[in-house]
């Protein structure tokens, strides 16, 4: 929950749906591809956490809690850097509430930095998820229309528009616009 895999899953299944396959590329498939574009955004906070916390501590150079402490910076860094402030208000001013406190909570607690930054991450997959199935939708309406005005009302659109999604998203190499552009998005 504390890397950019909810965005990448979240579009991923919006590009499943807009093209209107109900299981292909399969879970399995969607899963490890987020899995894999969140390795290689990932790495650079993940490798940075391995030599400042993990190491250290397996080497026994450092205590326990210092370690956790070194190993959680780097998520707590990448997590500020792309939460949106709103939801980063939200939950200081929920956090302040639930204590009757007019000190403010610290926006870098894990306590309201990973709630925020997941709120943040669905609403940004899901903004990229409408942006997916966008031109899905109007290829649908499209091929709808052409087939009622043919007085064609007993075929189901579908027929012909998944075959001209397919093609469409083939065409425009859609993986690899898709995969730069959510990978992107983290730069």
């Amino acid at each position: 929950m504390m890397t950019c895999f909810t965005r990448f899953i979240v579009a991923l299944s919006f590009l499943r749906a807009g093209l209107g396959l109900q299981t292909t590329p399969s879970n399995l498939i969607l899963i490890n591809l987020a899995l894999f574009m969140t390795w290689f955004v990932m790495a650079p906070t993940f490798e940075k956490a391995w030599e400042t916390g993990m190491k250290p501590l397996m080497e026994e150079k450092l205590p326990t809690e210092q370690a956790v402490v070194n190993m959680a910076a780097p998520f707590k860094e990448f997590m500020q850097a792309n939460v949106r402030p709103a939801d980063l208000a939200l939950f200081q001013d929920l956090a302040r509430n639930r204590t009757a406190s007019t000190v403010p909570v610290a926006s870098d607690s894990l306590q309201i930095l990973i709630p925020a930054f997941v709120i943040s991450e669905l609403r940004r997959g899901f903004e990229i998820g409408f942006l997916i199935a966008l031109p899905f939708l109007v290829i649908d309406m499209v091929v709808a229309s052409v087939v009622m005005s043919m007085g064609m009302m007993m075929l189901s659109p579908i027929v012909f528009s998944l075959p001209l999604k397919v093609l469409f998203f083939v065409l425009i190499d859609g993986w690899n616009v898709l995969v730069s552009a959510l990978i992107k998005s983290y730069a």
